[in-house]
């Protein structure tokens, strides 16, 4: 993996795409076992029949989940904290067999201090088609990037 970007390394508009994912029913089953939440519009192909949906959709949290972990890498950054999701809408279902991606810009830098800014981003969770399926703001706290030590040299005082 390359070396993360610090908070002085972005800029308001910078944009990133992640790798994408291909949405399994594995993972909508083990999501429901984890949390406990079995709707049957989630696990139950005949209930979901009679749905708008027509068939079973993935939890609006694991998009989320699925968000927060895709966007880890796209950027890589030096993140200190995470700090608020905002703003967070859920737009259209993700279907299992889709495969999703996460479109990420930096939509405002805000200094803290001599070590860190707030950064606060849009993140989008768009399908195999382009239609986005969630979206909204985040904010993280971002390391700056340390300022370089001179240190004296190892040929000093050589003859």
């Amino acid at each position: 993996m390359s070396q993360p970007l610090y908070f002085d390394e972005l800029h308001v508009s910078d944009h990133w795409e992640s790798r994408a994912r291909t949405i399994t029913e594995a993972d909508v089953v083990n999501f429901a076992c984890m949390t406990g939440d079995f709707d049957p519009l989630h696990v139950d192909h005949e209930f979901a029949r009679q749905t708008p949906f027509r068939k079973p959709i993935a939890h609006g949290l694991l998009g989320l989940s699925w968000m927060a972990g895709l966007s880890t890498t796209a950027p890589y950054v030096k993140t200190a904290a995470f700090v608020a999701i905002r703003e967070w809408r859920f737009l259209q279902p993700a279907y299992i067999g889709d495969t999703v991606h996460v479109v990420t810009e930096v939509v405002e830098l805000i200094p803290k201090g001599r070590r860190r800014g707030q950064v606060v981003w849009r993140r989008k969770l768009v399908n195999q088609s382009g239609v986005v399926l969630q979206e909204g703001l985040l904010d993280t706290l971002v390391e700056v990037k340390p300022k370089e030590t001179t240190s004296p040299s190892s040929d000093a005082g050589a003859v």
